[in-house]
């Protein structure tokens, strides 16, 4: 295999990944560039081979990043990714429905398994109670910290109905348009502890140049959408 078809790259070459078990796609460029920047720890459940979090270090570099996964196939793929792009990303085998532990992050991510199917090869996450999956993500955020996912529309009330439960606000929605005129995807923040009602963003197509190839952050891209 060439070194072209061994490895590919995500934000126009900001990110190198090694093509194997699992290949991100578009959905960890959004979910890393709707991640506040100012977060100082980060915890990514499910981290995978490491898009999301890998991505998320383009935007702020000097965050410290957890990464934790079931899948050990998943985390050695990961390991390798982190030492391609010469990053510091620190990974522990978890799961995070029985993950023992008292660490609270000021930044909690995710792009969970909302879809319903056969397993996969690499021994990930499928099939889980989505509302019980959020639940536990909230668990490991500090207070005033901030809860960040990506899902399908049709999972986002349930989503939100835990972050109202576990007392998040400042609910922030951004909705990404495929060939539907409805949207395919939601892109979920939430901070701990907040009053702040909840804001729908006039969201974008999931084809965007300006997030994907040229890295903008959303928070950026918003200024010149504005809200509906």
């Amino acid at each position: 295999m060439s070194e072209k078809q061994a490895n590919f790259t995500l934000l126009n070459g900001r990110v190198n990944m090694t093509r194997g078990i699992y290949n991100p796609t578009s959905d960890a460029v959004w979910l890393a560039a709707y991640a506040p920047t100012t977060a100082k720890t980060v915890l990514d459940v499910g981290i995978g081979t490491g898009g999301v979090a890998l991505c998320l270090l383009t935007h702020n570099q000097t965050a410290k990043i957890t990464g934790i996964d079931i899948s050990q196939e998943m985390l050695d793929a990961c390991e390798q990714n982190i030492k391609l792009n010469h990053s510091d990303i620190k990974l522990s085998k978890q799961n995070i429905l029985t993950w023992s532990t008292t660490d609270r992050f000021d930044l909690v991510i995710t792009n969970p398994p909302y879809f319903n199917g056969t397993p996969a090869k690499h021994n990930a996450h499928h099939n889980v109670d989505i509302k019980d999956w959020v639940k536990h993500c909230c668990a490991r955020v500090a207070p005033k910290g901030w809860f960040c996912i990506i899902t399908d529309t049709l999972c986002a009330d349930k989503i939100i109905s835990v972050l109202e439960t576990k007392h998040f606000g400042d609910i922030q929605i951004f909705p990404l348009f495929g060939a539907k005129h409805s949207a395919e995807r939601a892109i979920i923040r939430a901070k701990q502890g907040s009053k702040t009602g909840a804001t729908i963003f006039q969201g974008t197509s999931m084809n965007n140049d300006l997030i994907l190839r040229d890295g903008l952050t959303i928070d950026a891209l918003l200024a010149t959408l504005g809200t509906l």
